[in-house]
């Protein structure tokens, strides 16, 4: 809890200082207050170096132990209680907070107790948008004041009638569901939740849309719908006919029909059965489509899959409030006006050490009590929403998760994705759903069921057949009792409260074991602690096969390891499945067969690096560029040509670039330009420069024009990353300067001023520190003078030769050997600045600072 008045600064206060005030990338590091005269403050920070500050950038801590911050909790959760069991129950809570052993969901810790303003809930999913212009904004003005209160919002845009449809009234047409989505997606990009984060949103379209292939591929033209998670709503039937080879209709209502205003909400199979027209669009080929849907994952990653008719098929509130969509993250499928209200078990903390198993007796009790801690969370938020809270009051839907799994596994010598660790799987969260069940049971007895609670129907759904089957008490108590809560697990990323309690986030395992830590000296390589330990008691010896990394595990692994949770799961599950970067589109196609073979309800890879290749082939047939390219493609294919170069070939890849170099400019200024702008011959020779930077390696093209560099290319990063999309800019206004004119000895001053330019961090020593990318930048441009008398010596190909033969430009990384990982794709953290945003857990997530997009 803060306190937002820094006037009431001491000394001796615990706070958080501003020690980088930068608009992007500010830095805050905690510190007592040493002194304060007026606004001024000297601050001893934990590192030991003492700083002079001002108030302004000072932020108080009105707790200053995780202790006093469970105890807000516990007394929060237990104030809903009956007043003689409020004390029970606030010790109960704060044993399970104690220690971490239940880590409550960021919009509780943050609001319960301390606020009631802030919503105490991280999912919602609200109506598809009624098909109006007035629909759309009312949708838009929900979605932003859900946001601006801290939650993530999901939207399914299928109500929405296709392109081209004619709009009534207006005489004019439809721009389309995908339009206004990036309307939505816009919009989203300027929320600020609390000032600190941007909004989340995912958006959905049913797979009968006629403007389904449009949204498949919308990502695939820069600048469109760049604020929004997408996934497709799979229905059995399609699968079938993509299994069967089928056609496939994509429908519409007819928006003509009477009463379609009314009654039209975006569910298809309800409008059939009111019997209402549906107007045919277009005839498709299923697998064609299922393809499109599988190439554009393969290549950038989305959209994501929900197998939505399985997903209410399983459902326990199938028989009353469908699933229409998912929060941002995609473990959360709810209906419209649904919330989730969350929190983990930090099963790191349920090793018995003296037996080598699992503390079974305390994981129960924990998963008890846990239960009655999230449903009390339900009657203590506050509601900005009327519709919210009647849903909410109604089926009393709660998501209990878990975070520690690999922590656990691998005290427990398990290795994560072995077939051991599948039947491990199993009855660990066998286990925690059967007590979680009988949980929510025996509060029912207590306080009631919800109200939609419906024994026959609501013991019919999927779920229900599945854990009764397994678990017949279970079935028992809810007979005996009634069942509380509609669901009750869920098992979502834990990106920022699994950081913050320092174990392996939600069901994934750890991306890395090693990681890089910024000092005054570079960074330093740091191991996370459980490595750490068993390094300190094993000195030079590597670690174990059980301490196994995401990157490790093959993509199949990490589907099965999805699919024995899902099992056990009411909700679902947010996870992304790590591809190798030389994952095949064919090998992408049969993993989402797999992931609705194996019972997921929805499926999200992550190929390293992804983003890099814009060719999508999977025949091998002639290896031919498609002629969408983007420009990241022609980086890269001119990065190559440099390479051909060194055997006399020609670089038409990088004349390519130059052209649409050129082409940013308009024709007035090229005439301007004309007379000091030397344009670019077809053929240009020169070296590429390998440097490690602190944000990768750098591979750093020169060109000379007359002997004198004319352009610079800089490949750092994965194409479609923040990292990548800088360094292009960088070299691209370089060649511009260098091109420009003829005015004094221009490579000279452009290293004066791009040397020493410092980041967030550095790597190397002495000479050859490198303070940033723009840094690396100048080192390879003296080099580049400094071999500019060799190569008149020497001649131009061996210059090249030995330029490159310490630095290959290799961009399609070959097969790593089964025992090496594949190398990990880190993007810059837009909440901490460092280069450490991963693909984890269904979304990006730092792993410096906990940052997640999703939560």
């Amino acid at each position: 809890m803060k306190d937002a008045d820094s006037n009431n600064t001491k000394v001796g206060d615990v706070v958080l200082v501003l020690t980088k005030d930068d608009p992007k990338f500010p830095a805050k590091e905690v510190g007592e207050v040493i002194a304060r005269n007026g606004k001024n403050v000297t601050v001893k920070l934990r590192s030991g170096d003492t700083i002079e500050s001002s108030i302004e950038k000072l932020t108080l801590t009105v707790e200053k132990t995780p202790d006093e911050l469970w105890d807000r909790l516990a007394k929060a959760m237990a104030s809903v209680e009956a007043p003689e069991k409020q004390q029970e129950w606030t010790e109960k809570f704060r044993y399970i907070l104690d220690d971490w052993k239940l880590v409550p969901g960021g919009r509780i810790a943050a609001g319960a107790g301390a606020s009631d303003e802030l919503t105490l809930f991280n999912c919602y999913v609200i109506p598809s948008p009624h098909d109006s212009r007035g629909g759309i904004m009312q949708t838009l003005s929900e979605m932003t004041e859900i946001m601006s209160r801290g939650g993530g919002v999901g939207i399914n845009l299928s109500s929405l009638r296709p392109r081209r449809s004619i709009v009534q009234g207006v005489n004019g047409s439809s721009s389309g569901a995908v339009s206004w989505g990036g309307l939505f997606s816009y919009t989203t990009g300027l929320i600020e939740q609390g000032g600190s984060r941007r909004g989340a949103l995912m958006l959905m379209i049913n797979d009968w849309h006629p403007d389904l292939l449009d949204f498949i591929t919308v990502k695939q033209t820069m600048g469109q719908v760049t604020n929004a998670n997408l996934s497709v709503c799979v229905s059995n039937g399609f699968m079938k006919a993509v299994k069967e080879d089928l056609e496939w209709e994509l429908v519409f209502p007819d928006t003509k029909a009477e009463g379609y205003d009314e009654l039209w909400d975006g569910d298809l199979a309800k409008w059939k059965q009111l019997g209402k027209p549906v107007k045919h669009y277009r005839t498709v080929r299923a697998r064609e489509v299922w393809h499109t849907i599988i190439e554009s994952a393969w290549k950038s990653a989305e959209p994501g899959i929900v197998f939505m008719e399985y997903y209410n098929e399983m459902s326990n509130s199938w028989y009353f409030n469908p699933i229409i969509c998912t929060n941002p993250c995609g473990e959360q499928g709810l209906p419209a006006w649904g919330v989730c209200n969350l929190s983990a078990i930090n099963l790191s903390k349920f090793y018995d050490a003296e037996n080598h198993d699992v503390a079974w007796e305390d994981l129960a009790k924990t998963v008890q009590y846990s239960v009655r801690f999230l449903d009390n969370v339900i009657d203590k938020t506050p509601y900005h929403f009327e519709e919210n809270q009647k849903n909410q009051t109604s089926e009393r839907r709660v998501g209990l998760g878990s975070m520690g799994l690999a922590e656990l596994m691998i005290k427990l010598e398990i290795r994560y994705g072995s077939p051991e660790s599948l039947e491990f799987l199993d009855k660990l969260y066998g286990f925690m759903a059967k007590e979680a069940y009988v949980a929510s049971a025996n509060i029912a007895g207590e306080k009631g069921s919800f109200t939609q609670f419906d024994y026959e129907k609501f013991m019919q759904s999927g779920f229900m057949k599945n854990i009764v089957k397994e678990f017949p008490e279970v079935g028992t108590s809810i007979k005996k009792n009634g069942m509380r809560n509609v669901t009750v697990i869920t098992q979502a990323p834990t990106g920022s409260t699994g950081t913050m309690v320092g174990t392996s986030t939600g069901i994934e395992p750890y991306f890395a074991f090693e990681y890089y830590r910024q000092s005054r000296l570079g960074f330093d390589k740091q191991y996370v602690p459980i490595a750490q330990e068993w390094k300190d008691k094993h000195p030079g010896q590597e670690l174990p096969a059980h301490f196994v990394t995401a990157m490790d595990l093959s993509a199949e692994d990490h589907i099965r390891a999805q699919a024995a949770i899902q099992r056990w799961v009411d909700s679902s599950i947010s996870k992304t499945a790590n591809c190798p970067s030389d994952f095949t589109v064919e090998e992408t196609k049969r993993l989402y067969e797999l992931a609705f073979d194996l019972g997921c309800k929805g499926v999200t890879i992550y190929r390293d690096g992804s983003r890099d290749v814009q060719v999508l082939s999977t025949d091998k047939k002639d290896g031919k560029k498609d002629e969408k390219a983007t420009a990241s493609t022609e980086v890269e294919s001119a990065a190559a040509a440099v390479s051909a170069s060194t055997e006399g070939q020609d670089t038409q890849a990088i004349a390519s670039l130059n052209g649409s170099l050129n082409a940013g400019v308009d024709a007035k200024t090229e005439e301007v330009f004309d007379q000091e702008y030397r344009r670019r011959p077809q053929v240009l020779r020169g070296s590429t420069y390998k440097i490690n930077t602190p944000f990768g390696m750098a591979y750093i093209t020169i060109n000379d024009m007359n002997g004198t560099p004319s352009e610079i290319f800089l490949n750092v990063g994965k194409a479609g990353s923040d990292v990548f999309a800088m360094a292009e800019a960088l070299g691209r206004v370089c060649s511009l300067f260098l091109r420009y004119g003829d005015h004094g000895n221009k490579v000279s001053l452009l290293i004066k001023h791009l040397k020493g330019i410092g980041g967030s961090g550095a790597i190397g020593f002495g000479a050859n520190r490198v303070e940033s990318i723009a840094d690396a930048v100048a080192k390879a441009l003296e080099m580049h003078q400094e071999g500019s008398t060799s190569l008149a010596e020497a001649g131009a190909g061996a210059h090249q030769a030995a330029a490159l033969k310490e630095a290959p430009v290799a961009y399609t990384a070959a097969a790593p050997a089964a025992s090496k990982p594949t190398a990990i794709s880190t993007d810059l953290c837009p909440s901490c600045g460092s280069a450490a945003l991963v693909n984890t857990e269904g979304c990006k997530t730092c792993s410096n600072c906990g940052y997640s997009r999703c939560s």
